[in-house]
């Protein structure tokens, strides 16, 4: 513990030697677009005379320090008229900009557009923004906007296919990607299974995806960060927006509490296909609905407050005798607060819930489960110098896991209550980030996380012979579950298994010329929730663990390398990465596991390792009628879980196999074609190499029974993965300057009906005797048509 102390105390020390002279004064303040107040995201203030400049935060905020004098500063942000003012700096002077758009009719496709462009500078990499309007123009399934489906047409971002909640970044498993919605942990992206995201489009500001040198003020998760943050809301005046699909709708309102100084934002979601079933004499049900809310008020220069929420809830029945209800629900108290015009800060209060149920009629009884926490966070960011700026902080997540719990559902119910164990946690954790300008070309960010985790007390906790809950049969040669020995029993304040680990982070850019740098990163990250599934793709039944005395937390290093250039001012981009990770404690699971209503888990899984390693190339057209980019990805995603002992063959006999995840190749082509001022075409095509998978090899008949031998785990591979998407944007009056806007989404997803395997199955054919192969597919062509409004 005090390696822990002394580390953290020097990284402060040497944060805190570089003192700015006394002839220097600081400019500092807002910027926000100047017809709805709402702050921008990333932002240049430039100081040309000097070659620097600072960048808006999360919350419109920005800070720069600069010798006395007086200078010209411009103020940049694409699709916006620059503001060039001459500024005598003989004082610390707060100065507010307002944005204006322009030129009309691009309102929100500009406003944000700015964060897909590639920063040189910056010693940030493996990082992808998108805006809020390239989402929309992405033709997906049933022509609904969705983030990750927008996602995964980036390099080194896959899901398990059609159908499929979640998604894979660098080979990583889809427990290991932290999600954020206004700082918010969302344990679950999806809505309907994974045919829709739990993010509406329309409420969203600003998103990006952090692949690798994850700054440190991010923790809890090994693979990737999608942070996301809501709309504040207009303060100026009352507008809504919405559209109309096949099969869900949406709409969003916002407006002025009080004008100029507090605002409201609400949105809501809904499919309603379900409605038309009983047209069919069809009884089963699918359907989600979802609300985004947010109050922003700012009590004074120095002060501003926001409450956000979101509620989803998705429903699923056949008939009356089954009904699965699931769906997250957060909300984040947040105050800023400026203490200096150097040091601004953000204190969040936050409440997280991922609820799961399950009423079976037919049996007369009904299943709950879910994962709740509360989050404290205080994020400060210390504008030292010029070159010089700190991040800094503390966060602490209480959790309670409910892994089940089972009620019948009728007093006639012959089904006894019966109520799985439930777990208790206490993350924390302390960290702080540096920026540090060495000269003009070299540019650095390091810092440090130090996070504790202490699983707490709980009912009943097996014990076990050696503490082995699992063990390995010699005569067989498999895992089987050990049998207890006794239980323990803690009370709630116990802890059970405490873990502290240290995580550094590191990221270097050095500018070769004006247009083009070489990046460099190190990070090491902690994972102390696990979510147990044994399928590829989540499930909404999957149930999270804390780590704890027969759970190891995950441990991840990765180092990444990558040069980038821009071409012709900007307009074209080229980023090219590679990267290797290995993952400590990846867990895995014994043959035959069963990991539904299972109170003694650890009976069923082992610790294993991970690795991945790939090269990943995006290059971006980013101004002109014609926009896109083009991704690939070549990568290799293993996992191992070598045997404890000598005797033991360990899982596949201890050798690497693939991940379930793992995509040799990946490609996607994504474009979008300003026709005129009424059409816009958008297209993207994507190939996969097929997900790995394990065929049976050949077979056996034991007492008339023919039973199926397996070849090595995910030996095998399903067919590739190909389709191609078209839509078009159709505005019809495109110069109207009426409240009233509209236009229409015309969309064709896998436009040459490729039947993609989402599974491929083996069985005997009852009629002919004969074994047989049965390809699942999900999706074959999907037309789309939705109308899209606002006022």
């Amino acid at each position: 513990m005090n390696n822990i102390k002394n580390s953290f105390l020097i990284l402060f020390l040497i944060s805190t030697t570089l003192i700015f002279a006394q002839d220097k004064f600081t400019l500092s303040g807002k910027i926000v677009e100047s017809a709805s107040n709402e702050t921008l995201i990333s932002v240049n203030v430039i100081v040309p005379e000097l070659n620097t400049g600072a960048v808006t935060n999360e919350y419109g905020f920005y800070s720069i320090t600069l010798p006395k004098g007086t200078y010209k500063i411009v103020v940049s942000y694409l699709g916006f008229s620059d503001i060039t003012e001459t500024i005598t700096l003989d004082s610390n002077i707060t100065k507010n900009f307002s944005l204006e758009e322009s030129f009309e009719n691009l309102d929100e496709v500009i406003i944000t557009e700015n964060v897909e462009k590639l920063n040189i500078k910056k010693p940030q990499m493996s990082v992808n923004a998108l805006s809020s309007a390239t989402i929309k123009d992405i033709p997906v399934v049933f022509g609904e906007a969705d983030v990750i489906k927008a996602i995964t047409l980036l390099p080194g971002v896959t899901n398990a296919g059609e159908g499929s909640s979640g998604f894979n970044v660098r080979g990583g498993a889809a427990d290991q990607n932290l999600i954020l919605l206004d700082e918010a942990t969302v344990f679950n992206s999806s809505h309907l299974f994974g045919f829709f995201s739990v993010f509406n489009p329309d409420a969203i500001k600003d998103i990006k995806l952090y692949k690798g040198g994850i700054p440190a003020r991010y923790g809890g998760r090994v693979s990737s960060v999608l942070d996301i943050y809501q709309k504040e809301g207009n303060s100026k005046e009352f507008h809504m927006n919405g559209g109309i699909g096949i099969v869900s709708s949406r709409i969003l309102a916002e407006g002025p509490i009080k004008k100029d100084k507090g605002s409201f934002l609400f949105g809501g979601r809904s499919s309603y296909a379900h409605l038309f079933l009983p047209l069919f004499d069809i009884d089963n049900k699918a359907y989600f609905y979802d609300l985004n809310t947010k109050l922003s008020y700012d009590i004074n220069d120095n002060n501003s407050i926001y409450l956000s929420g979101y509620f989803g809830r998705d429903v699923f029945s056949i008939t009356d005798s089954f009904e699965n209800t699931y769906g997250n629900t957060v909300v984040n108290f947040r105050w800023n607060h400026l203490f200096s015009d150097k040091l601004f800060s953000n204190m969040s209060v936050i409440y997280s819930d991922y609820y799961y149920g399950l009423k079976l009629n037919f049996v007369e009884f009904d299943w709950n489960s879910g994962i709740q926490n509360f989050n404290f966070k205080y994020d400060f960011k210390h504008y030292v110098t010029d070159g010089f700026k700190l991040q800094y902080g503390l966060n602490s997540i209480y959790y309670k896991f409910n892994p089940g719990d089972i009620k019948p559902s009728t007093p006639t119910s012959g089904i006894n209550p019966f109520k799985l164990t439930d777990k208790y946690a206490f993350e924390n954790a302390v960290y702080i980030d540096a920026e540090h300008k060495l000269s003009d070309k070299l540019n650095l960010s390091y810092g440090l996380r130090i996070s504790s985790f202490l699983r707490l007390g709980q009912n009943q906790l097996n014990t076990y012979q050696d503490d082995q809950a699992v063990v390995f049969n010699n005569d067989f040669q498999i895992y089987q579950k050990a049998n207890p020995t006794g239980t323990e029993s803690f009370n709630k304040s116990d802890v059970i298994k405490s873990f502290a680990n240290l995580e550094p982070r590191a990221s270097l850019a050095y500018q070769l010329n004006d247009n083009s740098s070489v990046k460099a990163s190190y990070n090491r990250m902690t994972q102390y929730l696990h979510l147990l599934s044994n399928t590829s793709s989540p499930t909404p039944l999957d149930i999270w663990t804390p780590s704890g005395k027969y759970v190891k937390p995950q441990l991840l290093d990765q180092v990444a390398l990558g040069y980038f250039r821009s071409f012709n001012e900007d307009n074209y981009s080229l980023e090219v990465e590679t990267y290797y990770k290995k993952i400590q404690n990846r867990i895995d699971y014994i043959d035959g596991a069963d990991l539904i209503a299972n109170d003694a888990i650890e009976q069923v899984i082992l610790n294993g390792e991970a690795r991945a390693y790939g090269l990943e190339i995006l290059l971006r057209k980013n101004e002109g009628r014609f926009k896109g980019w083009l991704a690939y990805t070549l990568s290799k995603s293993e996992q191992k879980t070598p045997g404890r002992t000598a005797n033991e063959t360990g899982i596949n006999n201890g050798n690497w196999y693939n991940t379930a995840y793992d995509k040799t190749h990946d490609i996607s082509l994504t474009t979008s074609y300003d026709w005129n001022k009424k059409w816009k075409f958008n297209a993207n095509f994507l190939f996969q190499t097929g997900q790995p998978t394990t065929y049976p090899n050949g077979q056996y008949t034991y007492n008339g029974i023919n039973i199926p031998s397996y070849s090595n785990r995910n030996e095998d591979r399903l067919p590739a993965y190909h389709r191609l998407d078209l839509s078009a944007n159709y505005t019809p009056k495109p110069d109207k300057t009426s409240k009233w806007q509209s236009y229409w989404v015309f969309g064709l997803y896998n436009v040459y009906n490729r039947r993609n395997a989402a599974s491929i199955t083996f069985g005997e054919n009852r009629m002919t005797g004969t074994n047989e192969a049965t390809r699942l597919s999900i999706f074959g062509i999907i037309p789309s048509i939705s109308y899209n409004f606002k006022f």
